[in-house]
């Protein structure tokens, strides 16, 4: 069964979130245990333990760091991502999070449409990001990608 069935943010070290983005943490983590697609392929002739998998995420050295386990603790994987292609979509999606938190609070519905749609196309950015830069470590389906780069951005939040 190729997919996350437990995830695990290590935000030990983080300040704590605001109320939106524990908000945020809240539902992508939700969402993401209940549908997702994370399949690791099979590399250089090498038996790749098959999921469900548990999966760690963390920031370390200014890397995006996913810890990946079998539900009986067996290591399945690791991978390092450098932030660098992410520090511009996360910067412009916390942005305009900020303004759509604002708006919800102030703003009439078709200006809150307005900004919801741009946050939305940010998110998308950023899942394509994700997915790009896992190509050939794990392959995600579109939903999984923007609930994990939801999860990033947490991350980034303190980082």
């Amino acid at each position: 069964m190729p997919c996350i069935t437990h995830i695990n943010l290590d935000d030990a070290n983080l300040p704590p979130p605001t109320p939106e983005i524990e908000q945020e943490r809240k539902v992508a983590m939700f969402d993401l245990l209940e549908d997702n697609m994370f399949v690791l392929p099979k590399r250089e002739e090498r038996v790749v333990p098959e999921g469900p998998y548990h999966v760690g995420l963390s920031i370390r050295d200014k890397r995006l760091i996913f810890d990946v386990n079998t539900e009986s603790a067996e290591k399945a994987a690791e991978f390092h991502l450098s932030l660098g292609p992410f520090r511009q979509v996360v910067k412009d999606y916390f942005q305009i999070c900020e303004s759509y938190f604002d708006a919800v609070k102030n703003l009439p519905p078709s200006q809150i449409e307005t900004i919801d749609m741009a946050r939305r196309g940010i998110h998308n950015e950023g899942s394509r990001v994700l997915q790009e830069r896992l190509e050939g470590k794990a392959e995600i389906d579109t939903d999984t990608a923007r609930r994990l780069f939801t999860l990033i951005c947490v991350l980034h939040f303190g980082g």
